[in-house]
């Protein structure tokens, strides 16, 4: 019991001294923080500031201000009320795309192209050829042997576009040139539904010249190398390759002339033109198989009406899109094609009725549908002009 109390009163001392030793560091622990605070807000606050780049502050300080030209705004810095005074230009450029005028003008790309990229590498040395010039077919698995002949007339200088009507894409790799092709697949859609869509000029802009063409055509007579070299070579903006004259004929301007590399005009019957420039008899190619400039396809894309899906009509306003039109359209003789007039697109026919019944109904009333918005289009166009002019 003796050497229990002589134990309790021996340890008093040490506790203390203890207790001692520990608050007298908490003190100089907290001193030391105390001191260095200030100096670590500040730091945080100009790392903070250094990493913050010109275009993040404009965008958090601007966003609610209008298009002015200079703004002068205030920071706080650190703990002791300081402001420091920044005054910083709004980027607001007009010229650029709609929608991109608060960017700077060089780091603006307002058209794309459909080239495909790798994913390493540097992306400078992706692209070992660029293809200048773009061909698109729309098709369905059971015209693949047509197809892969008429891709095969196509050298490595066009990008080869695939548009799927009938869902089915993966079946096509059986060809080595399909793995190398863009596909695109959306069902029981025609080719200028896709074109509307997927073609938008500044897409395409990379390519001299945009062939948007059928599944049944037959190629045997035709190389697309020479045909760029015969549309350059007669100035032609629009332009089709000649047609078999005993098959899938319509319209005479269309039809193929053994003596001729290539024919801007024609006669067609009685009373079907009422001037000798105009269509058919001019300016005049059919919507199967049709080839666009650059600038030509710009117009025309804009022509295109996003509800009238066959293209019906368009052919005859074509010339809306090219100056002199009996000119700079035409038809190439010495590089022609077959119309096999397989109806494809006919056989999705939904009503009920013969398939092809359907879709010749349809397009018959686009046909009309257009041909009434464009009259209406140019006479309000031309009375607004004459009321401003007076």
């Amino acid at each position: 019991m003796g050497i229990f109390t002589r134990s309790v009163v021996s340890r008093k001392p040490n506790e203390s001294m203890r207790l001692f030793v520990t608050a007298f560091v908490g003190v100089v622990f907290g001193f030391l923080i105390g001191l260095c605070f200030p100096k670590l807000s500040l730091t945080k606050f100009s790392l903070s500031a250094s990493i913050l780049t010109a275009i993040d502050f404009k965008y958090t300080e601007y966003t609610k201000l209008g298009p002015s030209s200079s703004t002068r705004v205030s920071h706080p810095v650190g703990n002791n009320g300081s402001s420091a005074n920044v005054t910083l230009k709004k980027i607001w450029v007009p010229s650029n795309p709609r929608g991109a005028e608060r960017l700077p003008p060089g780091i603006v790309r307002a058209e794309s192209d459909l080239y495909l990229r790798r994913l390493w590498g540097k992306p400078s040395e992706d692209l070992t050829s660029k293809p200048k010039y773009l061909v698109t077919f729309t098709v369905g698995y059971d015209q693949r042997k047509n197809i892969d002949a008429a891709v095969k007339k196509f050298s490595g200088n066009f990008t080869i576009l695939l548009f799927h009507y009938d869902g089915r894409t993966t079946e096509w790799d059986e060809f080595e040139w399909s793995k190398k092709a863009i596909h695109v697949s959306v069902r029981r859609q025609t080719k200028w539904w896709y074109a509307k869509r997927f073609l938008h000029p500044d897409i395409v802009a990379t390519y001299d010249y945009i062939f948007i063409w059928d599944e049944d055509l037959g190629v045997e007579h035709f190389n697309a190398e020479e045909y760029i070299k015969l549309v350059r070579k007669h100035g032609l903006e629009i332009s089709q390759p000649g047609l078999e004259p005993n098959k899938g004929l319509t319209w005479q301007m269309t039809k193929r002339r053994g003596d001729h590399e290539v024919h801007k005009e024609t006669e067609e019957k009685s009373g079907w033109c009422n001037h000798p420039h105009v269509p058919p008899c001019a300016a005049f190619v059919e919507i199967m198989a049709p080839v666009f400039s650059r600038d030509a396809w710009r117009c025309v894309w804009h022509m295109i009406q996003n509800d009238l899906v066959h293209g019906w009509g368009l052919d005859f306003a074509l010339r809306k899109c090219v100056e002199p039109a009996h000119e700079k359209i035409g038809v190439v003789d010495s590089q022609w094609i077959v119309h096999q007039s397989v109806p494809s697109l006919g056989n999705q026919s939904l009503d009920g009725k013969a398939p092809w019944k359907g879709v010749r109904e349809r397009c018959k009333k686009e046909w009309s549908i257009f041909q009434t918005r464009f009259s209406r289009a140019e006479k309000a166009y031309l009375k607004e002009i004459n009321s401003t002019s007076h």
